[in-house]
């Protein structure tokens, strides 16, 4: 009957599950031990700011979303089709104001559509 035991206890099932428990306790600590870690790194940190070093509004007042319409700028073309423009050979993305600041419209009655189809 002994005989039986220690066959159950040596076998690979067993040392399958010690396999499985040793690299769970592994785990288990690798975590443990993150978590000191962040907590220590937390310490570290300054805190929050308090209300009299938040930012405040200008003394202007509070700035407010403006709306205006804008025109692509021209992209420059290269001298020939073999040469590529650089970066500093582009000007910004931003464009320029338009002269006619007011929205197109629909036409009335045209449900949409280009006009006169």
């Amino acid at each position: 009957m002994k005989a039986t035991y220690w066959e159950i206890a040596l076998s690979d099932a067993a040392f399958g599950m010690l396999g499985a428990f040793a690299g769970g306790l592994l785990i288990v600590g690798g975590l443990v031990w993150a978590v000191r870690l962040g907590i220590k790194a937390r310490r570290r940190e300054p805190g929050p700011p308090r209300p009299h070093e938040q930012p405040t509004p200008p003394e202007s007042g509070p700035v407010y979303e403006s709306r205006e319409m804008r025109e692509p700028g021209e992209v420059p073309r290269a001298a020939n089709e073999s040469e590529r423009l650089t970066p500093y050979q582009l000007h910004s993305t931003g464009g320029k104001r338009s002269e006619e600041q007011e929205r197109p419209r629909w036409e009335s009655g045209s449900g949409g559509g280009p006009a006169g189809t």
